[in-house]
């Protein structure tokens, strides 16, 4: 998964588990890059009475690096806060919730977004409302327009959403994680079971997100509207965190754990896929807590990646040239820890500076596709990942591919990928919820009555 209970003390706090970061020109508005950073992961749509809701007790952040460092030299951080309006109940909502005002919604809950910057911190805007879960028919019977009075405008051309999605991301869980197969190709892993479509794991889930809108100008280092691609300017590292107080107590008179002391990364996110494929599961809670600038510690991971390793033991005579090559992996160390060199593809670059780290890295100054191709950069699609990543962009089949070889040629032409690296795929595509085409993009969360993704009746 994305970052879907991809270390093992995450695993146990779904609540500050970062499973995907998007960063991406906005389609609709051009002049603008929408950021988003999803939480808490596989939400039933009907895991109630106490639906899924953000931490009141963890920040959430998205973090930009525009210096060439892989330094946060700006942050957007979200605060919130939850209100119980009848302490005499146990229901979510005593009544039809059809205005996030609704006496009727029991559980209510604002954030505080903040930027950060030199060492200044701004507030952007306070007190704003979240949409609650979308229980289903009887209780949020208009959920579209009831997510949509929470699509808030602040100042600065900015916009900001926070609260229940329907997860884009897809891929086939119960085949991955079954040592390694993948349904389209079975026949290439030798096993006695047919070849066949690959299954969506993640097919009804919800997430909650935090999308953020901003002017381009807003995250150059100097202020200036970023025009040419091939200009160190017009490139940004951008990855998410979630952090707590870095020791809890268990207040018995209150029922409740109260934090101290300072506030301490517990998760993040970069790269989709990184800690869950690349990070062996001994490093993966230490990854976590690290920011991405001290990365070269787990540098070996990426230029020698276990997987690679795998591929031809797990398909016997499929890889041979994989299995041949020795040299560090030089084309994922590009496009995961230090952006791609000018030079290897014609008339790009996101090029971060040689320090190494776990960021996406966006090109500002590449206009968004009309018809985004989901295989984005490796299929010509340059708006695409591993140019920053967009809802659309298939992933895993991009990762698998590079993994196997298909992107070696870009740093070492001496090398001929294996057939099998072009093609090679879990088999799923986006099944999940309709995307939306202006911000946040993401398509309404399935109803937890309908239990299904999108739909707001019965």
């Amino acid at each position: 998964m994305s970052s879907h209970r991809e270390a093992p003390e995450i695993s146990k706090d779904p609540v500050a588990d970062s499973t995907d970061v998007y960063a991406f020109v906005s389609p609709d508005r051009p002049d603008t890059v929408t950021l988003i950073a999803n939480y808490i992961p596989l939400q039933k749509p009907d895991g109630g009475p106490n639906f899924y809701e953000f931490g009141d007790d963890v920040v959430y952040e998205i973090h930009i690096s525009n210096r060439g460092k892989a330094g946060a030299d700006i942050t957007y951080q979200f605060d919130f806060s939850t209100q119980v309006r009848n302490p005499s109940t146990f229901l979510y909502n005593t009544g039809p919730i059809t205005s996030v005002k609704s006496a009727s919604w029991n559980r209510p809950q604002h954030y505080t977004v903040r930027r950060i910057a030199d060492g200044r911190t701004k507030t952007l805007a306070e007190h704003l409302p979240c949409p609650p879960v979308n229980v289903g028919v009887r209780s949020t019977p208009n959920y579209a327009a009831l997510a949509a009075q929470t699509y808030h405008s602040i100042p600065g051309g900015r916009r900001v959403f926070a609260g229940q999605r329907a997860d884009a991301f897809h891929v086939d869980l119960g085949s991955v994680f079954d040592l390694g197969a993948l349904r389209p190709v079975n026949h290439l892993h030798l096993i006695s079971i047919p070849d066949a479509a690959g299954v969506n794991g993640l097919q009804a889930c919800n997430v909650h997100t935090i999308a953020i809108q901003v002017p381009k100008r807003e995250l150059t280092r100097d202020g200036s509207m970023p025009t040419d691609p091939m200009s160190a300017k017009s490139v940004i590292g951008v990855w998410s965190s979630a952090s707590r107080k870095k020791s809890t107590v268990w207040d018995a008179r209150r029922g409740k754990v109260v934090g101290h002391g300072p506030w301490k990364q517990v998760s993040r996110l970069g790269n989709p896929l990184v800690n869950e494929v690349l990070i062996p599961m001994a490093q993966k809670d230490r990854w976590n807590a690290r920011p991405p600038w001290k990365d070269s510690a787990f540098d070996q991971y990426v230029t020698s990646p276990e997987l690679a390793k795998l591929l031809p033991v797990l398909y016997p005579g499929v890889f041979p040239n994989l299995a041949a090559y020795k040299k560090p992996r030089a084309d994922l160390q590009a496009i995961l820890h230090t952006g791609i060199p000018a030079g290897v593809v014609p008339g790009f670059q996101n090029f971060t500076g040689p320090t190494k780290a776990d960021m996406l890295r966006l090109n500002m100054a590449i206009a968004p596709t009309a018809n985004p191709n989901p295989l984005g950069l490796v299929a010509g699609d340059a708006a695409g990942f591993p140019n920053g990543r967009r809802l659309e962009d298939d992933v895993v089949t991009i990762e698998l591919r590079a993994v196997a070889g298909l992107t070696i040629p870009l740093v070492d032409p001496s090398f001929t990928p294996d057939g099998a690296a072009s093609v090679v795929t879990d088999g799923t595509s986006n099944t999940n919820a309709a995307l939306l085409g202006t911000f946040p993009y993401l398509g309404l969360p399935g109803g937890g009555y309908q239990t299904q993704p999108g739909t707001t009746s019965a």
